[in-house]
């Protein structure tokens, strides 16, 4: 039986809590004629989710654009923005269940960002999950980068991706027929996870059931798990 594959996104879905965005938004703001204004407009956006942005730093973006703020504007400020990670300035939190499951799971962890390097192995590190992925993939080119990604596995892994933007960490692996686990309440009309719930603390029991699922499987339907009824419904939301 192969072993099966978790691969975590990380901002958003390991790493939570607006402490990056808003950090991110301050360093956006210093083009932005009322710097005081614009992070206030992304802290309401933030507070309440809608609308078509894909997640927190496109509600930056979106923002940003709106004020005349370029690209080349945005990519200075994000870079600068991560060199504050884990911070005072850009603290993050991690679900409290995370680290144990990650300890216990009989699984390979990945840890797959488009972030940079900046400051990941110190935010892990705060986190308490240091060592606790097989393989950290950073500046991965979601979501052109996870199909080539999962295109290197070989016919036969079982896959569950998790993370909080449908399109970006969970469509590619979706289309290849494996598990999904979408965290988090933005939303998106085409996203069809296999596990979906607010919080990543609400879809470990899931993400557990799906490794035990797998691991009683017979060997011949290892390209597709659904794990059995769990605490956290499957959800095509």
């Amino acid at each position: 039986m192969p072993r099966p594959v978790l691969i975590f996104d990380f901002d958003g879905t390991v790493a939570l809590g607006d402490g990056p965005l808003l950090a991110y938004a301050r360093a956006v703001a210093a083009h932005a004629a009322s710097a005081d204004a614009l992070v206030a407009a992304v802290a309401t956006r933030l507070a309440a989710p809608s609308g078509d942005a894909i997640d927190g730093y496109d509600v930056v973006r979106q923002l940003a654009l709106a004020e005349g703020i370029g690209a080349d504007a945005l990519a200075a400020a994000y870079a600068r923005s991560r060199l504050q990670l884990s911070t005072s300035q850009a603290p993050v939190t991690v679900a409290d269940g995370l680290a144990s499951f990650l300890r216990t799971t009989d699984a390979e962890r990945l840890l797959v960002t488009n972030a940079p390097v900046t400051r990941l192995d110190e935010a892990l590190a705060s986190l308490g999950l240091g060592g606790l992925f097989d393989r950290i993939v950073t500046d991965a080119a979601k979501p052109a980068g996870l199909a080539a990604l999962l295109d290197t596995l070989g016919d036969g892994i079982p896959v569950l991706a998790v993370g909080d933007v449908w399109r970006n960490d969970l469509a590619p692996a979706h289309a290849r027929g494996h598990a999904t686990a979408l965290v988090g309440g933005y939303p998106d009309p085409t996203a069809e996870p296999t596990f979906h719930a607010d919080t990543l603390d609400a879809l470990l029991p899931a993400l557990a059931a799906w490794v035990e699922a797998v691991a009683a499987a017979p060997a011949a339907r290892t390209d597709r798990v659904d794990a059995p009824p769990a605490e956290t419904s499957p959800s095509a939301a």
